[in-house]
């Protein structure tokens, strides 16, 4: 056994069985298909990619803001249904049968958000850190919160149906948990922003875990969205002193 293998294996057995445990499927494609699903992944990534750099660079509460950060999601869906099916997937029930993923994925992602909320608290004492995730909350501290809550959840689902459902069936069968996630914070990258690229890690990898497992989207999805909302609703009073989170200047000394 490889040290890569017995790293996975080492691994599985530390992961809970609905995390560790793939349901049966067959989601086998034909060369062509798989082919094709690869090239149409690769441009909508780059595609993505630029245009959420971009986003992230307009002014909080701007209707260029709001604009681009749907636009992403729309590239990602768009990218992700053009590339080939989707699958929700399934999930082992108490009494060993198959069922869609609902209430663990919603329960992960509260452990999630309490876990990365921990991880915030020590943040605030990293300059850098501290300074990269106030430079996110802006956009929730200082725009509208309808319209923030829309294109959050927006680019949460989207991001799952690209980066776990296409994206993840593009990887092949050899380590697409760690190649899907890698092209997530690659993506993530763009924005320039330190914090968002870790958080792309650690749920990325999360998020991999539970496509790995389920055979499909709905399990990432739902952590996914329990997990941006909690944030959303959570993270900025954690922030609220800092001068910076109202200071329209500092988006423009990124």
């Amino acid at each position: 056994m490889t040290r890569t293998a017995a790293l996975r294996a080492t691994v599985a057995r530390r992961l809970p069985s609905w995390l560790a445990e793939k349901v049966p499927r067959d989601h086998r494609e034909s060369d062509a298909a798989f082919h094709r699903r690869r090239l149409v992944t690769a441009g909508v990534a780059v595609a993505g990619a630029g245009l959420l750099g971009v986003s992230l660079s307009q002014k909080p509460d701007s209707p260029a803001f709001y604009g681009l950060t749907l636009g992403v999601a729309g590239t990602w869906v768009a990218g992700g249904l053009a590339s080939g099916p989707l699958h929700l997937g399934w999930m082992r029930s108490p009494a060993d049968t198959l069922e869609r993923p609902l209430l663990t994925p919603v329960a992960l992602g509260v452990g999630s958000f309490g876990l990365l909320y921990a991880a915030a608290l020590l943040a605030r004492r990293v300059p850098v850190l501290g300074a990269a995730i106030t430079r996110v909350l802006r956009y929730a501290h200082q725009g509208s919160l309808p319209l923030v809550l829309t294109t959050t959840l927006a680019n949460g689902l989207a991001e799952e149906v690209f980066f776990r459902g296409a994206l993840y069936a593009a990887m092949g069968t050899r380590g697409p948990v760690l190649k899907s996630t890698a092209v997530y914070a690659l993506a993530t990258a763009a924005t320039r922003n330190p914090a968002l690229v870790l958080a792309s890690v650690a749920m990325g990898l999360l998020f991999g875990l539970q496509r790995r497992a389920t055979g499909g989207i709905q399990a990432p999805v739902l952590t996914h969205l329990t997990w941006s909302v909690l944030m959303l609703r959570y993270l900025p009073p954690l922030f609220a002193g800092s001068s910076s989170i109202d200071d329209p200047r500092a988006q423009q000394q990124r």
